[in-house]
């Protein structure tokens, strides 16, 4: 999405959900904002700020709500009229898990879902 992301994530071995947001939130921001400096002018406003403070977690306790948020976030794109199909959303893991596909999007899926796609008539 232009103005926010979907993450589906395991518990983590180590520390916990909150602290690998603040570490994926810190590493992107450091990037962004490191290539925006060098872009920028010095007279410029450059933003100090990419993330919101807090994120919305839920918590995801059957193999089918896992799909079910799988669905939901490849589906946003389109619920949006960004694209007109899943597939066609460069930044989602949908190409991966339907197809197989390596994409934009890196996943790390102990299992890949079981998503039903539809071919366009």
């Amino acid at each position: 999405m232009p103005e926010h992301m979907h993450l589906l994530i395991t518990e983590p071995e180590k520390g916990s959900p909150s602290l690998v947001m603040q570490v994926v939130k810190q590493r992107f921001a450091r990037q962004v904002l490191k290539q925006l400096r060098r872009e920028c002018s010095l007279w410029e406003d450059t933003p100090r700020q990419i993330w919101q403070r807090r994120f919305y977690d839920f918590n995801v306790w059957s193999e089918g709500k896992r799909v079910d948020k799988l669905r939901y976030m490849h589906r946003n794109p389109v619920d949006r009229r960004l694209v007109l199909a899943p597939e066609q959303w460069m930044w989602s893991s949908f190409r991966s898990y339907a197809f197989g596909e390596p994409g934009m999007v890196l996943i790390n899926a102990l299992g890949s879902a079981r998503l039903k796609t539809r071919v366009p008539a």
